[in-house]
C-alpha cells in the first residue's frame, strides 16, 4: 500500500510516516495541497492520502475538492487535522473525504481509521 502524507508540519509527517512505516505502508510526503497535488499526477498510484486542513499554498479542503473534481474517486483521503468542529467534519465529508481523524491522534486511532477504509486489519 502507498500513502500520501499532505501536512505543513514536518513533525506530524514523519509521526504519520513512522507509524505507517511499522505496518510496512510505503509512504511520500508534500508539504501542502498544492505540492499533494503534484505528487499524485507525478507519482505511482497512490491508495491513500492523509491530507492536513489548515497549510499554506492550498489548504486540505481546497485539495480534496480539486482530487474529486480531477477524478480521482478512487483515491481513499482521510483529513487528518485539529478542526474538530461538526462544521468542519461535513464540509470535509461533503466534499469527498472517506474518513476524518483528529490531531492529536496515537497509533491506535490512526489504525482504527484504517480499518474503517478496509486498508489495514484492526
Amino acid at each position: 500500500m502507498r500513502v500520501l502524507i499532505v501536512d505543513d508540519s514536518r513533525f506530524v509527517r514523519g509521526y504519520l510516516r513512522g507509524l505507517l512505516e511499522e505496518k510496512g505502508i510505503e509512504c511520500e510526503e508534500a508539504a501542502d495541497g498544492m505540492a499533494g497535488i503534484e505528487q499524485l499526477k507525478s507519482r505511482p498510484p497512490f491508495d491513500l492520502a492523509l491530507v492536513d486542513w489548515n497549510m499554506p499554498v492550498m489548504d486540505g479542503l481546497e485539495m480534496l475538492k480539486k482530487l474529486r473534481a480531477d477524478g480521482y474517486a478512487g483515491l481513499k483521503v482521510m483529513m487528518v487535522t485539529t478542526e474538530a468542529e461538526n462544521d468542519y467534519i461535513l464540509r470535509a465529508l461533503d466534499a469527498g473525504a472517506d474518513e476524518y481523524l483528529m490531531k492529536p491522534f496515537d497509533d491506535e486511532a490512526l489504525t482504527e481509521k484504517l480499518a474503517m477504509l478496509g486498508l489495514v486489519e484492526a
